[in-house]
């Protein structure tokens, strides 16, 4: 069994429901490069908890939201301290983090859902969020860059979404713009970060101080009993 499989199987073991492997060199920043294989780790949310999200978040959603985010992290550090031992480098991006690069947005050190779809695990949906064959949008997404060269899984390049805006008409911000995810997209055509991020901060401070919503995500009917692709 080669290295590939050995992380993918010890992921798994953790808790991953989904492992994938891709090419990233092109899109890394430059102190980065040298990290050219991505590998992106899914981790399922409680389908229970995501289907009691009504007109706003629960106080469970926030709490699973973030007990997950923990759990991802400690399973993408195990993936972390294996490569180390194999002797590769290797760096965790956290679930959920995001610094003021330039002084003016909050953003990630680099964008799971970019990981996720190099690897082939998923689509960017209208709601801006990864979306899986089997689970829809309801998973969190934790990545690992490494230096270590694997056979890389096909990546995904455009949106099983078709004519279907669920998500759009069922967002309470009118954050969602509608339009198709190809690879390349900018983020803006899909979303309106701001007006999402206002109208948590302004309608849910008693729900987790206005950091979470899920009204998109449970609304999607793709990994439910609604919609089941392949």
């Amino acid at each position: 069994m080669d290295y590939r499989e050995k992380l993918k199987n010890l992921l798994i073991s953790l808790g991953a429901a989904k492992v994938g492997f891709g090419y990233l060199e092109d899109v890394l920043p430059n102190k980065y490069k040298h990290l050219k294989t991505g590998i992106s780790v899914i981790f399922r949310l409680s389908d229970q908890i995501i289907n009691e999200i009504e007109e706003e978040p629960t106080h469970s959603y926030f709490h699973h939201y973030r007990t997950v985010n923990y759990k991802i992290d400690q399973i993408i550090l195990s993936g972390v301290s294996k490569l180390q031992q194999w002797g590769y480098l290797a760096m965790p991006i956290a679930a959920s983090q995001s610094v003021n690069i330039d002084g003016n947005k909050y953003k990630g050190i680099f964008p799971h859902r970019t990981a996720a779809t190099r690897a082939g695990l998923g689509w960017i949906g209208k709601n801006a969020c990864l979306i899986t064959k089997e689970f829809g949008p309801r998973i969190r997404l934790g990545t690992i860059l490494t230096n270590m060269e694997v056979a890389y899984d096909e990546p995904i390049t455009n949106s099983f979404c078709g004519d279907c805006n669920k998500c759009v008409k069922a967002c309470p911000a009118l954050a969602l713009r509608g339009n198709m995810w190809y690879a390349g997209i900018k983020r803006e055509e899909l979303i309106d970060a701001q007006a999402c991020s206002e109208h948590m901060s302004n309608h849910y401070k008693h729900i987790g101080r206005g950091s979470v919503c899920g009204i998109c995500i449970k609304n999607c009917p793709v990994g439910t009993n609604v919609i089941r692709i392949g």
